[in-house]
């Protein structure tokens, strides 16, 4: 069995103006996501720190996975400084790291979705505030609660 690390257990703040950005990772979120990334922080604080390298040639620190929420951080929170961990990778390593980390957040179902949405709804939230906190325009909430329904007539054991 392989040995486990755990950085996550040396989090340590540092000066974002030691934090770069990578120039490989594929990874792009689009406006309303990166909305909803500004909002959870907003909502939650920071509950991940950034994954990065450390550059002791440049005395930096490289964005391994995070670099969107290194983003928020500089452009709309304007934090003096940030949440790192570090990793001691050689590129090759970092370039699959960085997208191991991005695949593996995976995709939500519509069906799980759906499920949230009228346990919301159920329990008092707005559809207003279902798209506020959920990052979802209304039209998409609406069809979540349609397949919601549409599944409860086809299969009333489901739900």
């Amino acid at each position: 069995m392989a040995k486990i690390e755990f950085p996550v257990l040396n989090v340590k703040m540092v000066d974002i103006n030691k934090v770069v950005a990578n120039d490989y990772n594929p990874n792009k979120v689009a406006p309303p996501e990166m909305k909803l990334l500004k909002h959870s922080i907003e909502e939650d604080g920071y509950t991940q720190p950034i994954v990065t390298y450390y550059n002791e040639k440049n005395d930096s620190y490289i964005v391994v996975d995070g670099f969107h929420r290194y983003r928020c951080a500089k452009e709309y929170f304007h934090l003096k400084e940030i949440p790192i961990v570090t990793i001691n990778k050689d590129l090759s390593n970092r370039m699959a790291s960085t997208i191991r980390h991005n695949r593996a957040r995976g995709t939500h179902q519509i069906a799980d979705m759906s499920k949230i949405v009228v346990y919301l709804s159920n329990n008092g939230w707005t559809e207003v505030e279902i798209s506020k906190h959920l990052g979802m325009e209304l039209d998409e909430i609406i069809r979540l609660k349609q397949v919601s329904r549409t599944k409860r007539s086809l299969c009333k054991s489901c739900f």
